[in-house]
């Protein structure tokens, strides 16, 4: 069990994390609606009814797709962009697909390699692209959950105020659906280019994320020459 902890921690750690905010947030909203209620004459909702409610599910799936949209496209653009000096990035001149001797397929495959990478055609194609297909899949669906719920949201509204409903389409293209979306994706933009640019020139001793501290700042990873 302590192997496992220890082999594990990093993913348990921010797990956990997760856990606790999500479950934070859900109280704090839960708590925010109710007095939000009350201001109105109008009677509580329970916790459960607010965890399943649109109000809660737009907010949270919000965030997810901003976060996964932002992952998906990190992930893609590393392997055609470079960044001269950070260990976020490949070496100039390595842009592009690497050879298959170099990702360890095929006939490069090890004994321990996982099965689909030592096969060919389809199977070997989709578990190459395994992490930007999931990612990329997780934010279609967040993305789908935010909008659907969304428009839940502003239909709820639009009848406090005699105003007629808007379909699914009308919302995704309104500049509420917009604001809401685009303010949370340039800050997800923002934190992962200062990552890159930041991590050239800053250190952390002995992160996985940054250079050894004594790193030229025009090298970019520690296999760098």
């Amino acid at each position: 069990m302590r192997r496992t902890l220890r082999d594990n921690a990093l993913s348990l750690f921010f797990f956990t994390l997760f856990v606790l905010a999500l479950a934070g947030q859900s109280l704090a909203g839960y708590l925010r609606t109710n007095e939000d209620l009350a201001q109105h004459g109008m009677p509580e909702q329970s916790y459960l009814a607010f965890v399943f409610s649109s109000d809660f599910v737009v907010d949270v799936a919000e965030n997810w797709q901003s976060e996964f949209l932002q992952f998906l496209l990190f992930i893609a653009a590393t392997v055609w962009l470079v960044q001269r000096g950070s260990p976020e990035s490949k070496q100039p001149d390595d842009e592009g697909a690497s050879s298959d001797e170099d990702q360890q397929v095929g006939a490069y495959a090890s004994a321990d390699s996982p099965t689909w990478a030592k096969v060919g055609g389809w199977r070997r194609l989709v578990y190459e692209n395994s992490l930007v297909l999931v990612m990329g899949a997780i934010f279609v669906l967040s993305w789908l959950m935010q909008s659907l719920s969304g428009t839940v949201v502003m239909n709820q509204e639009n009848a406090e105020h005699g105003v007629a409903p808007m379909s699914w389409g009308e919302y995704v293209l309104s500049p509420e659906f917009w604001d809401r979306t685009l303010q949370n994706w340039q800050s997800e933009f923002l934190a992962v280019g200062t990552m890159v640019a930041f991590s050239i020139f800053l250190r952390q001793r002995s992160s996985a994320e940054s250079k050894p501290v004594g790193a030229p700042h025009v090298v970019s990873s520690e296999s760098s020459e």
